[in-house]
């Protein structure tokens, strides 16, 4: 009895046809959808009704923070986006399909990262690029006009699409290190918004050097078109970002080749 044996190239796993997979599996999930339009809509809509009651009072905002205010929302959105992309699987147990299919495991985390990188990227510059002249119109005349070719401008929509885009990677590099989206998903809120508010609070100078490293902070840094006396300057805040999500990445590839699925 002879066995028919198939040829193996074309079944092989390669780099292209990982990262195809979880193209196609980010796309799938009507979650990845919502949350995309969410993050557009909401940082459209909060900029340009703050630009509409903006009567020059209050507190003294960069122009382009006080557009992009809505990034709030893009923080824990785009966040809830890289959590779902790697805790997600754990929790419905897809990830056993997944890493079944490309027994190497670290393929997996780097066409994860690659592929919300290239979704976040492009979205959150467009939106910036969307929000910014909509929400000058209504300031007009006030001590926050500006347009996109003011010195700083676009360097600071730019920044904050690339910071956004490395808070998706970090996040995703949590999510893979927890394993639990409600675990996750904490850990993200407290790196980013809590631990750097309550570490500034404190009477030592060398820790609040510390807290402007931190992911949100840095964040802001980026956003601002004029920086303010004593913030990063914008590399560094950038570089702060960058080491941060490569950090979690790192950690996520040792658990990964550690840990069982």
């Amino acid at each position: 009895m002879s066995t028919t044996t198939l040829p193996a190239g074309p079944y092989r796993v390669t780099p292209a046809r990982v990262l195809r997979s979880e193209w196609h599996k980010l796309w799938t999930l009507r979650s990845t959808w919502i949350n995309l339009i969410a993050t557009t809509v909401l940082t459209v809509a909060m900029g340009v009704g703050l630009s509409a009651a903006y009567d020059g009072g209050g507190e003294q905002l960069d122009t382009v923070v006080l557009v992009l205010l809505g990034m709030q929302f893009a923080q824990i959105n785009l966040g809830v986006l890289g959590i779902m992309a790697t805790a997600g699987e754990y929790s419905t147990g897809q990830i056993r399909a997944t890493m079944t299919a490309v027994p190497r495991r670290l393929p997996v985390l780097w066409c994860k990262a690659a592929v919300l990188a290239a979704v976040a990227f492009p979205l959150t510059l467009w939106t910036n690029l969307l929000t910014f002249p909509l929400a000058q119109s209504f300031l007009s005349g006030t001590d926050k006009a500006a347009s996109l070719g003011d010195d700083g401008v676009l360097r600071a929509l730019a920044g904050n699409a690339a910071g956004l885009t490395l808070l998706t990677v970090l996040a995703l590099g949590i999510g893979a290190l927890a394993r639990s989206v409600p675990i996750a998903s904490g850990a993200f809120i407290a790196l980013v918004m809590i631990l750097p508010e309550v570490l500034s609070m404190l009477p030592y100078k060398f820790v609040d050097d510390a807290a402007r490293h931190f992911p949100g902070p840095a964040l802001q840094t980026l956003t601002t078109a004029e920086p303010h006396p004593g913030s990063l300057p914008w590399g560094a805040a950038l570089l702060a970002m960058a080491l941060w999500a490569a950090a979690a990445l790192a950690l996520a590839a040792v658990t990964l080749r550690r840990r069982d699925v």
